[in-house]
């Protein structure tokens, strides 16, 4: 399928009516603002993370405001739990139009920050194994069904550490620096194939657990609140305009790109 061309007296669109979005650490946070915009801006949800509790109270609320929702428990480090997802987002295209676009929102992840001489094997492969790992083999699965319709829309979440560096933050910097540098390279790729890969990078967004984290290290929270230029942390629905129109056919001209979504931070860097 191929996105028809706006004419120049056209508005694009930035509805995601007839598109089926799956949405991987959608259980809470940023991943959980994403899947209830995205419902109410006329997408059908996939619900996707480790916790199936927390996904059901997502999806209850994904309804309650009349849109359309699947849980998917999957955690996405495990290549087997995203094989899985791919055989039921399959499922869902085959039981709709012909035409429905797919999009993949690959939001599962957590923060970290410790000293490099203080980080073990397991920190590693537990964040890279969610971040990067999990990003990549979500990409690959759910791009071949893109592939295959010949059209697709992937928003990787990538960071402002991808591109800055602080204390404690050397692995979860290198995850999300792998993860912008992959969003390019899979658009480079998959542009042919009518495939658009772009990231977003926030800041320090205040989820449930970071707003703990910074109440527990008030002296943590106002060092990286002096980088913010905008002068305040992100809030989850901060984000939410930038994933509308990255997955939109209003973006389908836009490939290749992490958007900053960080207050200003970046534009020092």
């Amino acid at each position: 399928m191929n996105a028809a061309e706006t004419k120049p007296d056209e508005l694009p669109s930035f509805r995601l009516d007839g598109r089926l979005a799956v949405i991987t650490g959608a259980s809470d946070g940023i991943g959980r603002a994403f899947a209830l915009t995205y419902a109410r801006s006329g997408a059908e949800v996939v619900l996707v993370s480790r916790t199936k509790e927390k996904l059901q109270g997502v999806k209850t609320e994904v309804e309650a405001a009349g849109g359309r929702a699947h849980v998917a428990t999957a955690d996405v480090s495990k290549l087997g739990d995203i094989h899985a997802v791919e055989l039921e987002v399959s499922r869902l295209l085959k039981s709709g139009s012909k035409d429905r676009a797919l999009v993949l929102v690959n939001c599962a992840g957590f923060g970290f920050t410790k000293p490099a001489l203080e980080t073990s094997e397991e920190d590693w492969d537990r964040l890279v194994g969610t971040h990067l790992k999990g990003t990549f083999f979500c990409c690959q699965s759910l791009g071949r069904l893109m592939i295959e319709r010949g059209y697709g829309k992937i928003i990787n979440l990538s960071s402002t550490w991808s591109a800055s560096t602080d204390m404690g933050k050397s692995v979860y910097g290198a995850a999300k620096a792998g993860v912008s540098y992959l969003t390019a390279a899979l658009s480079t790729e998959w542009a042919p194939l009518g495939v658009r890969v772009n990231a977003i990078a926030p800041t320090s967004t205040l989820t449930e657990n970071t707003a703990r984290s910074f109440r527990e290290n008030e002296a943590r929270a106002q060092h990286l609140l002096s980088k913010i230029k905008l002068g305040r942390f992100a809030e989850p629905s901060d984000l939410v305009g930038a994933a509308i129109f990255l997955a939109s056919p209003a973006s389908d001209f836009v490939t290749g790109h992490t958007l900053y979504v960080d207050g200003g931070w970046h534009a020092s860097l």
